[in-house]
């Protein structure tokens, strides 16, 4: 026997709901993707939410947990719900990187990179030479700050990459240098800062050399990757508990 006219099935409600919540988790990410909502920010809360959406909490709890999950957001015991990506593609590679040895991350970073000096050198405009020479300084003036170091190394190699006017490339490395910041927080301390001022590879760019510009970005993460090698046999031989040893020079 059919069900009365006025009875819509289950699977109709159910639908409308979900509809709803969909909606608001589209509003909720179009508020991260354009930076509305910077990455490390803590949102509105549900409260706060409901009210600027017009829907209830339990719908906004549910669109924010969509989120979680998708990697754009975190939640903070005691804290409140805060940006963790600007994209579920960064999102899921900060996950990946977040549990990846460091020299996977270098061997990565490489890849990207490498081609990344070689595109620039070839493509860089008079803008991209002003700002790639005041990072640079900027880089050199951070020396002492660790935290504002690291900030520094990032911005001048994002801006390498944009140099590369590439717009794929681009986004494949704002995918991913949110989740390299850790990387390069090691990698710095672990090179004494006239080693890596990284101010040939910035000349390279300028000078529209691709070969050398290349070679550059590829000497330094090379150097970086050796050091990580031996930092991987030291972890292996202390895995039983043995006091460390040291590797090499």
């Amino acid at each position: 026997m059919s069900a009365p006219v006025n009875e819509a099935p289950s699977s109709l409600r159910s639908a409308r709901r979900a509809g709803l919540i969909d909606q608001v988790i589209e509003q909720l990410r179009v508020q991260i993707t354009s930076g509305a909502w910077a990455v490390g920010e803590r949102i509105p809360t549900e409260t706060e939410l409901s009210q600027l959406t017009a829907t209830s909490r339990n719908t906004v709890r549910e669109a924010v947990q969509s989120l979680v999950h998708a990697g754009l957001l975190e939640r903070r015991q005691g804290s409140g719900t805060y940006v963790l990506a600007a994209s579920e593609l960064a999102g899921a590679v900060s996950r990946r990187v977040a549990n990846a040895r460091r020299r996977d991350v270098l061997e990565v970073r490489r890849t990207l990179e490498v081609g990344a000096a070689r595109l620039a050198a070839c493509r860089r405009t008079p803008a991209d030479i002003v700002l790639l020479r005041e990072l640079h300084s900027d880089r050199l003036a951070a020396r002492g700050d660790l935290d504002e170091l690291v900030a520094q190394d990032v911005r001048l190699h994002r801006a390498i990459v944009q140099a590369s006017h590439n717009p794929v490339l681009i986004e494949l490395y704002e995918n991913l240098v949110e989740a390299l910041q850790e990387n390069v927080r090691v990698n710095v301390t672990v090179i004494a800062p006239e080693d890596d001022d990284h101010a040939t590879l910035v000349e390279a760019v300028i000078a529209g050399d691709a070969e050398a510009a290349a070679a550059e970005a590829a000497g330094f993460l090379d150097a970086l990757i050796a050091g990580s090698d031996k930092e991987d046999l030291v972890v292996d031989l202390t895995a039983d508990g043995a006091p460390p040893q040291r590797i090499g020079g």
